[in-house]
């Protein structure tokens, strides 16, 4: 798909750049990499080098700055590797680490944005809870605050589960609960790996996503320095809410991706396999259905990127972002799903391209808000 009006020269540049990192680092490896489940923590020191990690950061940092629409190329070409788990992994900067970037005090955001950036060190968001996932509000991580030794430093005591880069990661934006019940408890702790009283349990396995390292947070009368707390003290929800806006259209963009490829996947295999003497592509059935697939991914882009603009353009579109959301994924649904139907048995087949497409979609409806709470968000704005 090209679309003119959101992308130039600049733009094909980096498109440019982040093909040939995929080529080069990561299509010739990939394949191995989701059987053995991980992918090597190097890739984020090559994609730091080659100034992809860095897009859409100020450059202060060490970033390269940019438009929204900078960073959408990257993913895009990021999840043409075909591995939602590799693109999950090395993009989970781009959720955890914004909150930092907007609200964090100087000294912090000197001290982590720049190695983070360089690929030296892994950086992730850590919200969801056992107790509830998409019901952020009722967060129970507890963070008290106290003195200790002259310092002040927050206690923090709780879980966090389904973490993306949980085990790998050096530096969690964690939401925590330091004061009252509800909305205005919550803030945001950036707590680093090895502080005393933090532990990871071991890598959760997962229907896809597999080369993507998930796991479980504890924390244990961990003493977090008072100087790590991110803007301001209970006003979490707020820096949590704007930071699912770029959230949700990276997931939107991942969706629109995986159903890209499995479309091109289905149109070479309809012209080479043969059913009842003739290539599947002579069947009336299997043609109207492409075109259906195609239709609804065409419209799936368009919204996506109409929305991106809109967000650029320093828009705050809870709404529509939703929308976004909910079509891509539900298009991705039905484009992965009807392409490990047209594979027939080939499509249910580990080396089959589509097959791994089908179980990494899965997590889209879910991740960033399910496909339920971006309802309920498009209802009470209607």
């Amino acid at each position: 798909m090209t679309y003119q009006q959101y992308f130039g020269e600049i733009h094909n540049i980096i498109r440019e750049t982040a093909t040939k990192f995929v080529e080069k680092e990561i299509l010739p490896y990939v394949d191995v990499w989701e059987e053995t489940g991980e992918f090597p923590r190097d890739l984020y020191r090559k994609a730091g080098e080659a100034g992809l990690l860095g897009i859409g950061y100020p450059e202060e940092f060490g970033g390269t700055g940019g438009d929204i629409f900078q960073k959408v190329v990257w993913i895009e070409e990021l999840m043409r590797a075909g591995s939602g788990g590799l693109g999950a992994g090395l993009g989970s900067l781009d959720i955890g680490l914004p909150p930092l970037v907007k609200y964090g005090s100087e000294a912090l955001k000197q001290r982590v944005i720049p190695e983070v950036l360089r690929g030296e060190k892994i950086y992730a968001l850590a919200i969801t809870e056992p107790s509830g996932g998409s019901d952020v509000a009722n967060l129970k991580t507890r963070a008290a605050r106290e003195t200790v030794e002259g310092r002040e430093y927050y206690r923090v005591n709780g879980s966090k589960t389904f973490i993306t880069s949980g085990i790998r990661a050096d530096y969690f934006t964690v939401a925590v609960r330091s004061g009252g019940e509800g909305h205005d408890g919550i803030s945001l702790l950036l707590i680093e790996k090895g502080t005393p009283g933090f532990t990871t349990g071991k890598p959760l396995k997962k229907m896809g996503w597999l080369t993507s390292d998930t796991a479980e947070l504890f924390f244990e009368d961990c003493l977090v320095p008072a100087e790590n707390l991110i803007g301001a003290e209970n006003e979490g929800f707020k820096m949590i809410t704007s930071n699912f806006q770029s959230e949700r259209l990276t997931l939107a963009v991942m969706a629109n991706m995986t159903s890209e490829l499995a479309l091109n996947e289905c149109l070479s295999y309809v012209r080479e396999r043969e059913t009842f003497g003739r290539p599947l592509a002579g069947h009336q059935t299997i043609r109207h259905k492409l075109a259906d697939m195609a239709t609804l991914l065409e419209a799936s882009c368009e919204f996506t990127y109409r929305c991106a603009a809109k967000i650029d353009a320093g828009e705050i579109i809870f709404k529509e972002i939703s929308m976004a959301k909910n079509f891509a994924t539900d298009t991705s649904d039905k484009i992965t799903y009807d392409a490990v139907q047209i594979f027939g048995g080939m499509g249910y087949m580990r080396e089959s391209l589509v097959e791994r497409l089908y179980r990494d979609n899965r997590i889209l409806s879910i991740g960033g808000g399910t496909r339920e709470i971006m309802n309920e968000i498009i209802s009470k704005q209607l």
